[in-house]
């Protein structure tokens, strides 16, 4: 089982200081984040992609090349790739670059964001988001398997013999997840391709997740793809902690009042009840991490978020010492104990390579215009 963080990229005052980080500042924290969770054990750091205020995450893929260089064993992913904005296109390339660039040390979450204006921004309708995120999503998974596209939809202009460069590493695309909150067509997408589903699981009550996964898991054996227990299930989760509960409530109330998304709502005590969210001990994040597996079966991916609502770096920092050190290593051991042989670890470039019977050069040869023949020597 991989555990991680994500991150959504805020740019918000902290409700203690009344500081606001520059962007500049916000930028390098998420590099430091990712660096951190690399040297206390995590396996995945994953970023959102956004393009609007407060946010600042909106080339993820420069990002995480940057981070790449600088970490060794860190998966990197996205916490949300905009399927419905982003030119498929354009996402084969950068992706499949990133890729080669990381050693095979990505995999990417597709989702149609949380803000309405993103769309006519870039030129689409919000009216159209699920049928552009199948559309879309139908043409990249075929520019990462076939070497020459010929293609027609309704939201992009058709392709001709169209080859997507570079190749996927190895000849192996990069894992895909699906993310949703509460989209069943999205978890309906996931289970016809054999991709992973991912449960934002933040903002709702564990039944409304519960449902979500278990609609991904029976349509996963519906079209054949194993059985439900098999599927490739990742879940969100939000947690704040101290090694004293009382600590962590009193620390984290004023950044829960006035979080951009759910402050000045419902009360933390009444959040924590309705949602995942758990602010307290490292005890109880294991105990409350573990009762997910109660409700949404043996899953591959748990990631947090922890470091939104204007926490400064430093505490992030010290979230994720908390995190490497007392949680994870625990949650480890507890849920392979628990897991069947027959359900599947999560997917890495190297079990993914392997079931394709291992690596293939996937690199595709100009052919020249007048001979129709290619270079000498080259193999297509």
């Amino acid at each position: 089982m991989q555990f991680g963080v994500f991150t959504v990229g805020d740019v918000t005052v902290d409700p203690t200081t009344g500081r606001e980080p520059t962007e500049h500042e916000r930028i390098k924290a998420m590099v430091a984040i990712a660096l951190k969770a690399e040297e206390v054990g995590l396996d995945v750091f994953a970023t959102g992609e956004h393009h609007n205020p407060p946010f600042v995450p909106s080339s993820p893929t420069t990002m995480m090349g940057h981070i790449a260089a600088r970490t060794e064993r860190l998966l990197l992913s996205t916490a949300t790739t905009l399927i419905t904005t982003n030119d498929p296109v354009k996402i084969a390339e950068d992706y499949a670059m990133l890729q080669h660039l990381s050693d095979g040390r990505v995999d990417l979450m597709m989702g149609r964001g949380n803000t309405g204006p993103v769309y006519p921004w870039f030129g689409k309708d919000i009216r159209a988001g699920i049928p552009l995120a199948i559309e879309n999503y139908d043409l990249l998974h075929r520019l990462w398997r076939e070497d020459v596209v010929d293609w027609k939809g309704k939201y992009r202009t058709p392709l001709q013999s169209f080859t997507s460069t570079p190749r996927p590493l190895d000849g192996v695309p990069p894992f895909v997840w699906h993310g949703s909150i509460r989209s069943p067509e999205i978890a309906e997408q996931a289970a016809y391709y054999g991709d992973g589903f991912f449960a934002n699981h933040i903002f709702w009550p564990k039944e409304h997740t519960q449902r979500m996964v278990g609609l991904y898991r029976q349509r996963y054996a519906h079209y054949g793809h194993g059985a439900a227990d098999q599927a490739i299930v990742g879940l969100g989760g939000q947690v704040f902690m101290r090694r004293n509960s009382q600590d962590a409530v009193r620390e984290f109330r004023p950044y829960f009042d006035n979080a951009p998304v759910y402050g000045h709502g419902p009360s933390l005590e009444e959040f924590t009840r309705e949602t995942p969210l758990t602010v307290g001990s490292p005890q109880q994040v294991i105990d409350r991490t573990l009762s997910f597996r109660e409700y949404v079966g043996d899953y591959q991916r748990q990631l947090f978020l922890m470091d939104h609502a204007g926490l400064p770096l430093k505490t992030v920092l010290e979230q994720l010492d908390l995190l490497g050190e007392e949680v994870v290593p625990v949650l480890r051991k507890e849920f392979a104990a628990l897991r069947p042989a027959h359900v599947p670890e999560a997917p890495t470039h190297a079990s993914l390579v392997a079931a394709a019977g291992g690596a293939k050069d996937g690199t595709v040869h100009a052919v020249d215009d007048v001979t129709g023949k290619a270079p000498e020597g080259a193999t297509r």
